[in-house]
């Protein structure tokens, strides 16, 4: 993992230091909310629907064992005893007071972490695909690409007043994980010619204007990314629409004035910025790169594991739905399940982080990593120790095996918390888990993401959901509309409307019928609904969704 430099250090004190004081001045009334609100926002507090919020970024996902139990100290010291963990990578605590804000900053300072540029026009937390560094799949660890963008970024002084916020993700696999094509920008390792470089994607976004991204560039080598992303940026922060805010993001920018021009604008600007690098940016990319050197993994017998898995079907239907295949085949990759049926997606208590930090620091390698599905990750845990870690996990009610299945829902904190929302999202996840774990037959089912927005913001990534549910206001009557066929990975795609809404009664009966359609229509136990769906289209989908309709034609 990164350690803090003295410069990151000194860099992060400073800014809890001249926070605190603004802190001060609003609390004596020196400030008034609107002369607070943009200070906050540099610092990733928000003002909710009921209380402030502060985010606070988890760089690509990755934390250690001692970082997460500061996190649990703070739930448990200032706020109501557990965090919410996003489709960000980020953590959030929901009931912090203003008064303690300095407080909470400076003890995650402790342990090098911040919230710096969780909000605000400026360059977000830079995300990475959570199986990063251990993946069977991967071409190379893309986390040192991430840290230097974190550091190119953080407080970068042409780009922290943007014409909108800013997101970048990047992916070291073929197989997208990080949801690549619907950020601002998303770069995917690729090779050519056993060269590494990357797949240049801009203007992916999902929001109230969902757009995939576009490939600016095919291949691009890996010593140009960084002048190449400042190209990107440089040329929104100049073109980008100031005007109207629902037109300011980069996918507006890139559809109103058309890929290749914008790509010229970008090319010419690159050409001026590459001989300002100098070589630079790969020195200290390189004496990153030693600080995400892979673990001393053991070499050591699995037998205990597959004696654990011929004997006990519960542990078997865990290792079956929660592991996937690391680099090192003594080692497996553990997904940890925040969604157990019934349960608010993403939350943690305290003691559950206290207690993957110990699964983490005793079994592996110290490190853990958040996934933008809102679950948690070991992923360096060898074979043997599996057992071990799954006792825990059930005595801490954290080895739900649902992994990629039904009630692994995606949802945003929707009307419960957030002031922008226009309906709830996560009595509607509870609901759909608890009724699909009745009916017992989410691992019939199989692979299947359900995403949650509780409005149009799309912050539950209800658009590239397989089945996607955004919740609005209907004259004051809350109303989920449905959306089919989206998929955030490789083949990514903006799901399609199904039709009318649904009431709050309504939406469980529907996914139902739904989701019985796909079990009748399916080609045999290995056809995914998504596969399903495109093979299908939505007709067959539409029609169990909406039987009335049928029966009016008939």
């Amino acid at each position: 993992m990164y350690k803090y430099s003295d410069f990151d250090e000194a860099f992060v004190r400073e800014r809890v230091a001249q926070f605190s004081g603004q802190v001060a001045r609003r609390i004596d009334g020196s400030l008034t909310e609107d002369e607070f609100k943009p200070l906050r926002l540099m610092n990733g507090l928000y003002l909710q629907l009921h209380a402030y919020m502060l985010r606070v970024a988890i760089p690509y996902g990755t934390v250690s064992s001692r970082q997460m139990r500061q996190l649990a100290m703070i739930a448990e010291t200032y706020d109501k005893g557990y965090g919410h963990f996003t489709t960000r990578q980020n953590i959030q605590f929901n009931w912090p007071k203003l008064a303690d804000i300095p407080a909470i900053l400076s003890a995650l300072a402790d342990v090098e972490m911040h919230a710096i540029q969780t909000s605000g026009n400026t360059i977000r937390n830079v995300t990475a695909d959570h199986f990063a560094g251990a993946a069977a799949d991967e071409i190379a660890d893309p986390r040192p690409i991430a840290e230097l963008l974190r550091q190119w970024s953080t407080d970068h002084p042409e780009f922290q007043f943007l014409p909108r916020k800013f997101k970048i993700a990047v992916t070291g696999s073929p197989n997208d994980r990080a949801v690549t094509k619907a950020h601002d920008i998303g770069l995917r390792m690729i090779e050519q010619g056993g060269k590494p470089g990357f797949e240049v994607i801009v203007g992916g976004g999902l929001g109230r204007t969902p757009m995939i991204g576009k490939v600016i560039r095919d291949f691009l080598p890996l010593e140009d990314l960084l002048p190449y992303c400042e190209a990107i940026v440089s040329t929104y922060n100049v073109l980008g629409r100031r005007d109207n805010k629902y037109k300011a993001r980069i996918k507006i920018t890139v559809h109103e004035n058309g890929l290749d021009t914008f790509r010229d604008l970008v090319e010419a600007r690159f050409d001026e910025l590459r001989p300002q690098f100098g070589g630079a940016d790969q020195a200290l990319l390189g004496e990153i790169e030693q600080a995400f050197a892979a673990p001393a993994f053991r070499n050591a017998p699995v037998e205990a594991y597959e004696a654990a898995r011929s004997a006990d079907p519960v542990f078997r239907s865990w290792a079956d739905t929660n592991l996937a295949a690391h680099r090192n085949d003594g080692y497996a990759i553990v997904s940890i399940s925040l969604k157990a049926h019934g349960a608010t997606p993403g939350d943690a208590s305290a003691d559950q982080m206290r207690v993957m930090a110990d699964l983490a620091e005793r079994y592996g390698h110290d490190e853990l990593r958040i996934s933008h599905e809102q679950n948690v990750i070991l992923p360096h845990v060898h074979k043997s120790d599996l057992p071990a870690i799954h006792a825990a996990l059930r005595e801490a009610g954290l080895a739900t095996a649902n992994i990629g299945l039904i009630s692994d829902i995606i949802a945003c904190p929707g009307m419960d918390y957030c002031a922008l929302a226009t309906a709830r999202s996560i009595p509607i996840a509870q609901e759909i888990a608890t009724r699909f774990d009745e009916l017992k037959i989410e691992h019939e089912i199989g692979e299947m993401k359900i995403k949650i927005s509780g409005c149009i913001n799309a912050c539950g990534h209800h658009h590239v959901g397989h089945i996607g549910i955004l919740g609005l206001d209907r004259a004051g009557v809350e109303n989920y509309q449905i959306t089919l066929g989206g998929d955030g990975t490789e083949t990514a795609a903006v799901g399609e409307r199904a039709g009318r809404g649904f009431s709050a009664d309504e939406i469980v009966p529907a996914i139902e019928r739904l989701v019985n359609a796909y079990l009748e229509h399916r080609e045999g136990a290995q056809e995914s609904f998504l596969a399903a769906y495109r093979r299908l289209g939505a007709a067959p989908f539409k029609a169990a969704l909406y039987p009335e309709e049928r029966a009016d034609a008939a």
